[in-house]
């Protein structure tokens, strides 16, 4: 279809993820392919709002045939824990310095919409899960910064060590990532320490989709979604 937004599916054995090829962070789960695109879709208009804070045009899906299947992956463990876990052939695709200026820029998006959401609900209790569970909201921003670190390891980067400010430990690991990432697309980073290297393409992917997704669960949680 002309126009048709290009996505994959992650299927694992109880959870399939569908993700938007080329909008970084775009990325939702169900129990079904049919759940999972149709969460998808749903996510369109508050992920089109991050789109539009990097000052671009975001994606229309009107409805869930907008979308063009271009590859079906064979989840893991990681894809039934709940996160998207195996990269798709098209991150293996070079990232020319046009297109790794948008996706860091929607990168920054990202982290500027999880840093809203954190304000927003400053000194709001966040609601449990029905069985009183749930991060709060300083556990929450030091698991994504902690996830972060992970990930730049696995690209072959070096995130900063950490200090006693995490606001500065945060803003510090930010720019090692976009050092990191851009140098990673021109070839310039060591293997990773994990067998298979991720590449820049899949890291900002991977990295958009975590913090968006806790940005949302702060906003649902705090009641405070904007």
């Amino acid at each position: 279809m002309r126009g048709a937004i290009r996505i994959y599916l992650e299927v694992g054995s109880t959870r399939t993820f569908a993700v938007a090829v080329d909008w970084p962070g775009w990325s939702r789960s169900g129990r079904t392919e049919e759940l999972a695109t149709e969460a998808l879709r749903a996510y369109a208009e508050r992920y089109g709002s991050v789109v539009r804070l990097a000052h671009l045009d975001p994606p229309r899906a009107r409805d869930r045939a907008w979308f063009e299947v271009v590859q079906r992956l064979r989840g893991n463990a990681t894809t039934d824990f709940g996160a998207p876990g195996v990269p798709p052939d098209a991150d293996a695709d070079p990232l020319p310095p046009a297109e790794l200026r948008r996706q860091l820029t929607l990168l920054r998006a990202s982290w500027k919409g999880l840093d809203a959401a954190a304000r927003r609900a400053h000194g709001v209790e966040l609601r449990k899960g029905p069985r009183g569970g749930g991060r709060d909201l300083d556990k929450i921003l030091d698991h994504v910064l902690g996830a972060e670190e992970g990930y730049l390891r696995a690209l072959g980067g070096s995130p900063p060590p950490r200090g006693d400010d995490m606001a500065r430990d945060t803003r510090r690991e930010r720019a090692a990532v976009i050092r990191d990432v851009a140098s990673a697309a021109r070839g310039g980073l060591p293997p990773g320490r994990r067998k298979t290297r991720w590449t820049a393409r899949y890291f900002i992917r991977r990295a958009a989709w975590h913090v968006l997704d806790h940005a949302w669960e702060i906003a649902d949680r705090s009641d405070t979604r904007g």
